[in-house]
């Protein structure tokens, strides 16, 4: 049976049963913990996590799967707070940055890995043309548009539902509608986000939108990994499967040109440190806030990254259909709260934010960002993970 939205799983009756059983299961098998034989439990609860200015209840998300990784995902921004994942040794550590309250992303938490949208990354001077029309949208980032505006997708309430039980896996959907009208964007959008934990150790999302007029559509989550679950990600081994990147003048908006990497601190086809070429890129940059072109035509998800923590053991593969990411190393961070007590920096955390091109409505040659009705937006990302 559905959750819906604002629904409270209580601890009693056949759930209170179901989590008694797994309990004297764990005790059996020498504790709950990362095992090879998967364990009862509760797959999904929700819970209270805080209120809005306006008396709005914020619902978080529990997922759980049969190998005791953890999934902790909000309606606001639709955002995950925590993804609990086993080092080497089965200890289990947050590895995205995220708060511990509510009132610490009311305030704008400055790591949060929320939903973006309508339009994920950069749109030049905030305006472009579409059949003829030119309309304006939000200017953010100085003259220009970002994630998609003030509030965006990560700044609203989002809907959500716990989805029908199912073999191997725990899921929840996310729905928001943003009017016409909303940051600047035609037509009236109807978006879906659906994360998936499976027995695999997989932490899906699934994106999608359907408009009644043409509109540019770019979604994505903006998580900051760090898979030690502290300090700094500059350690972190990455493989990228790009030998392309879409170059950005001093504001970060794409020249157009699509460039090679090799020879340039961008080159992660070979597997190396995040740390050991950045110093190259600054003062510029500040580190890696950089678009890379994915290989293939990506019609099913298919793997472009690997990231690992050689401290933790803790190792994260990314497959995605989206024909680009963008690899930021949280060159902004200062002084960060995590979940736990943990604290973080400068570079505490990486994203890989899988996209359209930036600015690809003033792009004709990239891959093109608009839907209209009867063509909705579809894209879906998997974060695998493991330890060695």
């Amino acid at each position: 049976m559905n959750t819906s939205y604002g629904d409270t799983l209580g601890w009693g009756g056949r759930r209170h049963a179901v989590l008694l059983l797994a309990v004297v299961w764990s005790a059996v098998a020498g504790g709950i913990g990362w095992s090879q034989e998967p364990s009862p439990r509760v797959r999904v609860e929700s819970q209270p996590f805080g209120l809005l200015p306006d008396g709005a209840g914020v619902t978080r998300f529990i997922l759980r799967n049969a190998r005791g990784m953890e999934v902790r995902v909000m309606s606001y921004g639709a955002t995950l707070t925590e993804v609990l994942v086993p080092d080497r040794r089965g200890n289990l550590t947050n590895v995205v940055l995220g708060a511990d309250t509510f009132d610490a992303y009311r305030k704008g938490y400055p790591a949060a890995a929320a939903v973006i949208g309508r339009f994920a990354n950069r749109i030049a001077q905030a305006r472009f043309r579409l059949d003829g029309v030119e309309h304006r949208v939000t200017a953010n980032a100085g003259e220009h548009h970002i994630h998609g505006g003030r509030r965006g997708f990560a700044r609203v309430l989002w809907e959500g539902r716990v989805l029908p039980d199912a073999p191997n896996r725990a899921a929840v959907q996310f729905r928001h509608v943003s009017p016409d009208g909303d940051e600047g964007y035609p037509g009236r959008l109807v978006a879906t986000v659906t994360y998936t934990l499976t027995d695999d150790n997989e932490l899906r999302i699934e994106y999608g939108a359907e408009t009644d007029r043409a509109t540019p559509v770019n979604l994505t989550n903006h998580a900051y990994f760090n898979l030690g679950g502290s300090g700094d990600i500059l350690d972190h081994l990455l493989w990228l499967d790009a030998d392309l990147y879409t170059p950005a003048d001093a504001q970060l908006i794409p020249t157009g040109e699509i460039a090679r990497v090799r020879d340039t601190p961008l080159d992660f086809t070979t597997p190396a440190a995040i740390g050991a070429r950045i110093e190259q890129l600054k003062p510029r940059v500040n580190g890696y806030d950089h678009n890379y072109v994915l290989k293939g035509d990506r019609r099913r998800p298919a793997r472009f990254a690997r990231l690992e923590d050689p401290r933790s053991g803790r190792v994260m593969e990314v497959s995605t259909t989206a024909p680009g990411v963008q690899l930021y190393s949280g060159n902004h961070l200062r002084d960060v709260s995590g979940t736990a007590g943990a604290r973080f920096g400068r570079h505490g955390g990486v994203c890989l934010e899988t996209q359209i091109f930036p600015d690809a409505v003033h792009h004709a040659h990239f891959p093109s960002a608009i839907i209209r009705p009867g063509q909705p937006f579809c894209s879906a990302t998997v974060f695998a993970f493991a330890a060695k």
